[in-house]
């Protein structure tokens, strides 16, 4: 193992030992004693394999400590009631400075969270209307959709109304007893159906259409009052009115696969009459700046926004205004400026909500803070990652290191340090393969560093299309009466910037058409239990060997069942949930993490356990499965490059790359489909991008046909056919700007993608 490099890249002066992050002996996850310093204030980028120890090393030892350390300067009192961090799995970690994480979790669902909102942008606004506008109706807080004075009375400044469907809440031509109620969780047996039929309120034998109009109303609408059953006091509640409480405004992606499909159908929005879906009350729109509303600058495109925002000038609010505009601005520059700030944030893709937490600490006035991202560039277009870089050196340069977890060969070249992982993934990596500056990376010999200068060649061999599938006039978003054909039989790239209308066409335009497979990277349904042995249905003829080999019943060996740890029913974590602080999880003291009772755990298959079973790799476990059904899905998941993940890690940790090549996995083997898959080398080291274009030229020469969206120039020049949407982003975009081969768009198109792949091509 080379020795670690910690000279101070060219133009910085020399760092003395209090200038280091020392990390020694790191065993985290996959990591074997991992060992080396890493310069503070500056830019260092972990490259590797997927799984070759990058995230453990960086998110999971040096962030996590960080913030165990941060939590442990609280006062007794205080970390009484947060939960206990555990150490991570290190000799030592020195000269830690505060981490702040900007990773590419989904900022949440809430309806009133918005791009404004999470950005500050709003806030801003606010105050801009509040002292610029005509008439003054009053402060900030009366332009808050938030706020009861701000907000539109109808709607509760959501901008849209939600309504029950009751025909999916009760069937009216049955009675309680014969179940006419049709809401999960109220069935004769349930404790809230003897709620119903015994509060004698209601004629449990009468069909629910015969109610009269006061009980019919009571039945739905009551609210809560007491009422006696037996001897106990019990609280009841009309059904619609406990069913709205339940299900509107929650994020259904969070409810078990049964209540959430009930609240997709018995849950109906729609845009506010009101105010037009501005979420603001009457007082709150009249109020104008040049002409426009608040309402009117919260839906319009952030970069016509930071123009209009520019043309605006008033003494009272001359530093806010600066602070708008910069906020503004650093969104268009990180590739936001198709957004508008009325955008929910629960819609963001992984990327742009990155980019979105991006944009509060590009203003911050902190310094000698360690930022930490986690593939920045996720969603890019090669045209936008020169500007990200930009921004990750200006952190850089305001005094703060700053860690990237990162593949794209633009973003290891703006390192000042380089921290290669690998050799392999899973238990083949873990270990320091070079640390040091990016000559002597490619000097190293590594796999990153014989690679970073790799390039494709343009496809001359193409593939001669069986047909063609036509899309007209499509709209969606902002694509303008957009016709083009798909070629069947071949490998189709669909490029343009980010926000250009690349996903609205196809996946607004394909998606659910028969044979279509869609392989996104949207979260996968699921509980905290779902892992990718449950998801494959890997865990199905796993639990049948178990059962067969002890003589006992499958269902004990289901961490849904009677198996389970009554303690953490087994998720083999225990999460704890403050007001003030984000989730955070705990191992169960009950299992240790194993997520099943003691008595399961007892019984063995050729000497293993179901809980040391589902912690092996998929690597691992196909050399455990030789043979059967287990054995088939194994070697699907090892296909796609998912050979180093847990059969039972959490499908929350995957990335939206992994989550990606899983749903691949599944339906791979078919004969005749349509593959959509979006942006599939998110995550992938260089090397294993030609493990992926091996893998497309496998299903089409299968017989299927393979439409990728994507930015990486390595797909863009083996593909038979692309299509290139733009010119740019948002307005600005929805057209097709470009229909040919690889060969055709670097000979002759003017667009971006053309200017970078010509630029990709050169450099071979």
């Amino acid at each position: 193992m080379p020795a670690t490099d910690s000279t101070a890249p060219t133009g910085h002066p020399a760092a003395d030992s209090h200038d280091l992050i020392e990390v020694r002996g790191a065993r985290e996850n996959n990591l074997a004693g991992v060992s080396l310093d890493i310069p503070k204030r500056r830019l260092t980028v972990f490259t590797g394999v997927s799984g070759s120890g990058k995230s453990s090393l960086v998110f999971d030892t040096i962030a996590a400590e960080s913030q165990r350390l941060i939590n442990e300067t609280y006062t007794a009192f205080v970390q009484n009631f947060m939960p206990s961090l555990a150490r991570p799995d290190v000799d030592a970690l020195r000269n830690l400075s505060a981490a702040i994480v900007v990773d590419q979790e989904r900022i949440g669902a809430n309806s009133r969270s918005t791009v404004g909102t999470a950005t500050d942008a709003h806030t801003m606004l606010r105050v801009l209307f509040s002292r610029a506008g005509t008439p003054y109706v009053g402060p900030p807080s009366a332009f808050s959709f938030n706020r009861a004075e701000g907000m539109c009375p109808a709607c509760e400044g959501l901008g849209r109304t939600t309504e029950l469907v009751i025909d999916e809440l009760v069937d009216t031509g049955l009675s309680l007893k014969e179940g006419a109620i049709k809401a999960p969780g109220y069935g004769p047996e349930t404790w809230w159906y003897q709620l119903f039929s015994q509060s004698g309120l209601f004629d449990p034998d009468l069909p629910l259409r015969d109610y009269p109009a006061e009980t019919w109303q009571q039945f739905l609408w009551q609210e809560p009052m007491k009422v006696k059953i037996g001897k106990s006091n019990l609280t009841f509640e009309g059904l619609a009115a406990k069913i709205k409480r339940q299900y509107v405004g929650k994020d259904l992606d969070a409810l078990q696969a049964p209540a959430r499909a009930f609240g997709e159908r018995a849950v109906r929005q729609a845009t506010c009459s009101s105010c037009g879906g501005a979420r603001l009350n009457e007082a709150a729109r009249s109020v104008t700046i040049n002409g426009r509303t608040i309402g009117d600058c919260s839906s319009m495109q952030i970069s016509d926004l930071a123009k209009f925002v520019a043309g605006v000038e008033h003494p009272g609010v001359g530093p806010m205004l600066d602070g708008l505009r910069q906020t503004l601005d650093s969104m268009v520059t990180i590739g936001l400026g198709y957004l508008s700030l009325d955008r929910e944030s629960g819609t963001l893709s992984g990327g742009e909500a990155q980019r979105v937490k991006l944009v509060r600490h590009l203003g911050s006035s902190l310094s000698d803070v360690t930022y930490v991202f986690d593939e920045p560039t996720v969603g890019l277009h090669p045209h936008d990652i020169q500007r990200m870089n930009d921004l990750l050196i200006q952190l850089r340069d305001k005094g703060n290191t700053v860690l990237v977890v990162e593949h794209k060969p633009e973003t290891i070249r703006i390192a000042d340090h380089v921290v290669d992982l690998g050799p392999g993934a899973g238990q083949a990596g873990g270990r320091l393969c070079y640390a040091g500056d990016l000559d002597g990376l490619k000097r190293s010999g590594t796999l990153t560093g014989r690679y970073l200068d790799h390039r494709v060649a343009v496809r001359d061999d193409v593939r001669r299309p069986t047909g063609k599938l036509v899309i007209e006039n499509a709209n969606l978003n902002n694509l303008r009466d957009v016709s083009v054909d798909i070629p069947l039989g071949v490998l189709t790239v669909v490029t343009g910037v980010a926000g250009s209308g690349k996903s609205s066409l196809i996946h607004g335009s394909l998606a659910g058409r028969p044979g279509v497979i869609v392989a996104g990277q949207e979260p996968i349904r699921g509980s905290k239990r779902s892992n990718p042995a449950t998801y494959t249905g890997l865990l199905d003829p796993i639990r049948a060997e178990f059962a067969k080999a002890n003589g006992v019943k499958p269902g004990l060996f289901s961490a849904n069942s009677v198996g389970a740890c009554p303690s953490c029913k087994g998720i083999g974590l225990v999460y704890t949930d403050l007001a003030m602080m984000a989730e955070v999880a705990s191992v169960c003291e009950v299992c240790n993490g194993a997520r099943f009772t003691a008595e399961v755990l007892a019984y063995k298959l050729r000497d293993k356990n179901i809980s040391e079973v589902l912690r092996m790799t998929v690597t691992e476990a196909r050399e455990f499965f030789v043979k059967g059904p287990a054995r088939m899905i194994l070697d699907r998941l090892s296909a796609v490059g998912l050979g180093y993940i847990g059969l039972g890690q959490p499908l929350t940790t995957l990335s939206g790359g992994e989550r990606q090549r899983l749903k691949l996995a599944i339906n791979m083997g078919k004969s005749g489909s349509i593959y959509i898959l979006d942006e599939p080398t998110t995550g992938l080291h260089l090397a294993d991008v030609d493990a992926l274009l091996t893998m497309l030229d496998k299903l089409v020469e299968d017989g299927n046909t393979v439409i990728v969206i994507e930015h990486h120039q390595a797909v863009m020049a083996h593909a038979d056919w692309l299509i290139d949407i733009g010119p740019g982003a948002g307005h600005d975009g929805g057209q097709v700007v470009f229909t040919g081969t690889p060969a055709d768009l670097v000979e002759s198109s003017p667009t971006l993608t053309a200017e970078h792949l010509r630029d990709y091509v050169a450099t071979e």
